[in-house]
């Protein structure tokens, strides 16, 4: 029982691991007869997989789709989650990456094509990590069926202070992406006029869906590099999209080390002039305000901004 066990399963890999088999081929592989073959693919078929028997000269097998996913009997939603984080697993870089491609492309092939189709649309760039922050599956299918259908993309979106914006965003869906263990939409903002990254757990989609759209061309022509810019703080040229300026009660020589790609010029013993840059007036004004040294805002008005709301927020923490 255990040989026949064991023979079972390596008839069933050789399966999945092609479209049509020869059924002299097969018993050639697993040296047995043809008769054994077929009493072998009989029992797979008692036990709920698919085999089809193909027609021809040398007659053959093939494993076709199902009804529903045999042995195990996953749902619709457990088996569209399964085949999201396989797609997910051959980018992770973790070494698992052609194991996860053969079990996506095992487990697609006995889907039902409702399911095959959706799962199909969903074209997930890997930039960096995995993703770890939690978006709901219905977010991740809804923006994969606009990039598939390059249809504009309506829908609500909830600003990194938290707050909802007035209006629905819309925008021409571009690709998903993960960075930084979270799910990224890019797309170019039809209300901005601007290439933008939504954060896809912030997203709510709204149906229908706009009317379809003619892709643009991405800058740089590749996502991975685009992405990697933008949160890198820099824009498509190479230089960052927020740039301020700012004096600091500290000696230039002090603060030059920690500065990669900004400018420190000395002002005397103890106070230097930092000309800089981030990816946002936020993110700005937290990285000035590391140095242990009082700031004079010499501009712009949104870095002053920035460093309101950021002393806000320090002063309630503050009072906590």
């Amino acid at each position: 029982m255990p040989k026949t066990s064991a023979r079972l399963l390596s008839l069933l890999s050789l399966l999945q691991a092609r479209r049509d088999w020869p059924g002299a081929l097969l018993a050639e592989r697993l040296e047995v007869s043809p008769r054994t073959v077929r009493r072998d693919v009989d029992r797979l078929r008692e036990l709920g997989y698919p085999i089809v028997t193909t027609k021809g000269p040398d007659g053959g097998y093939r494993l076709g789709a199902g009804t529903r996913l045999p042995p195990l009997l996953f749902d619709d939603e457990q088996a569209v989650a399964l085949s999201v984080a396989l797609r997910i697993a051959t980018t992770a870089g973790a070494g698992i990456e052609e194991a996860a491609a053969r079990a996506l492309n095992t487990v697609r092939q006995v889907m039902p094509a409702r399911l095959r189709h959706r799962v199909d649309t969903v074209r997930v760039t890997a930039v960096e990590r995995a993703p770890t922050a939690q978006v709901g599956s219905g977010v991740l299918l809804a923006i994969s069926d606009a990039v598939h259908a390059r249809e504009v993309l309506r829908f609500d979106y909830v600003s990194a202070t938290g707050d909802p914006t007035a209006a629905p965003r819309r925008a021409e869906p571009h690709h998903l992406v993960t960075w930084g263990g979270r799910w990224y939409l890019v797309a170019w903002d039809l209300d901005r006029a601007d290439w933008r990254t939504f954060r896809a757990d912030r997203i709510t989609p709204r149906t229908p869906t706009g009317p379809r759209f003619a892709p643009r061309e991405l800058p740089g022509g590749d996502v991975a590099a685009f992405v990697a810019a933008r949160f890198s703080g820099t824009d498509d040229s190479g230089g960052r999209p927020c740039r301020g300026e700012v004096v600091l009660d500290l000696p230039a020589a002090e603060v030059a080390p920690f500065v990669h790609d900004g400018v420190v010029e000395e002002l005397g013993p103890d106070r230097c002039r930092l000309v800089t840059g981030s990816w946002s007036w936020h993110a700005l004004a937290s990285a000035i305000s590391r140095f242990d040294a009082d700031v004079e805002v010499v501009g712009p008005a949104e870095l002053r901004d920035a460093f309101a709301r950021l002393a806000r927020r320090c002063a309630a923490a503050a009072g906590n």
